[in-house]
This record gives C-alpha cells, structure tokens and sequence, in this order.
C-alpha cells in the first residue's frame, strides 16, 4: 500500500524534529493529521491519506518536489506541493500566494489542510504557555482560512462533511477559551467579594 511507504517516509524525513511542546516528536503530527482524514473524515483515497502523511515534507525538511514525484507519483506530488508554503517570500506576499493556490487545489489537499488545521487546534487546546490567547487567535484564523479555501475550485462530498467537523471543533474551542477566560475573573471576584 502506497500509504504505508509514505508514513515510512515521513517518519525517515522528519526525524529528530519536534513539535512546539519541545517534548513530542514532530512525527505524531503527519499521523494525526492522516487519521483524521481517515477516521474523522471518513475518506480512504490513498492520494489524500499519503498527501496527509507527507504534507510537511517539503517545506519542513530536505525532501523536494521531485523526491515525493518519484516515490509516490504525480497526484500525490501536486497535493504536497499545493500544501507546502514558499518560504523564500516574505510573508505578506507568501500568504496570499499560498490562499491562491489552495483555492485552485486539488480537493484531496484541501481536505488535507482541514485535517491540518484541525490537528494543530487540537494540540493548541493541550499545550500551556504564557502566549495561549496569542496562539489560540492565530489559530482559530487558520482554521477560518481553511475553511475559506472551499470556496473555489474542485470539490468533495468529503470536504463539506469535513468543513462542518472544523466549524464544530473551532466553535467549541471558542467556548472553552472563552470559560476558561471567565474562571480566573469569577475566582477573583469570589476573593473580593
């Protein structure tokens, strides 16, 4: 199975890199992000599973363009690659040109990057740091952002149900950042009162 040698491979390219919690290898997160396409998601085409387990390759490692193109062919490529942002810009031109991108990409990248999305909102929820409120802004406007990249171009039956799972998930992020933010003043208040 084509997948099987992607998480191989990915597992090979992102070796000894970790996530932002200093303790968790950066692996688990291709994983994660390639069970909820599967298992969250509800889709089981191979091209979007390797796309998902690859996803970071490019951009985040050694690997390039023309090493996914030979191991994992064309489609599965041109996923990875709509995926991966052009670091040599600066950001105010990068961003964009990443939007853009997305909008005209294939529908399995753009299930991809919900389950992306949806992952890094996850971890955000369990990870502490003196920056949360910062953090949690930014990501609750990617996940917006994934979300408008369903606007335009190819789509799925798949990628509405996904669409609705990351609205759901960002809305009861919201409504957890919001209790935990009235907790303390309520606390405080009791102190006082």
């Amino acid at each position: 199975m084509l997948w099987r040698r992607a998480a191989a491979f990915a597992a090979r390219a992102h070796k000894n890199q970790w996530r932002k919690d200093g303790r968790t290898p950066y692996y688990s997160h291709p994983v994660r992000v390639c069970l909820t396409v599967s298992q969250v998601f509800g889709c089981s085409d191979e091209v979007a599973l390797c796309a998902a387990l690859l996803h970071d390759t490019i951009e985040d490692t050694q690997t390039d363009y023309e090493d996914v193109l030979d191991a994992f062919g064309e489609d599965v490529a041109r996923c990875v690659a709509a995926l991966t942002k052009n670091m040599a810009l600066p950001e105010d031109v990068r961003e964009p040109e990443y939007d853009q991108r997305m909008l005209r990409a294939d529908w399995r990248a753009k299930l991809v990057k919900l389950a992306d999305a949806l992952d890094n909102l996850d971890d955000l929820v369990n990870w502490q740091s003196e920056n949360d409120a910062e953090n949690f802004r930014k990501m609750i406007s990617r996940c917006d952002r994934a979300l408008a990249l369903l606007t335009e171009g190819p789509t799925h039956p798949t990628l509405h149900r996904a669409a609705q799972i990351v609205e759901r998930a960002k809305q009861e992020a919201l409504v957890g950042a919001a209790a935990r933010t009235k907790a303390p003043a309520r606390a405080a208040a009791r102190r006082r009162g």
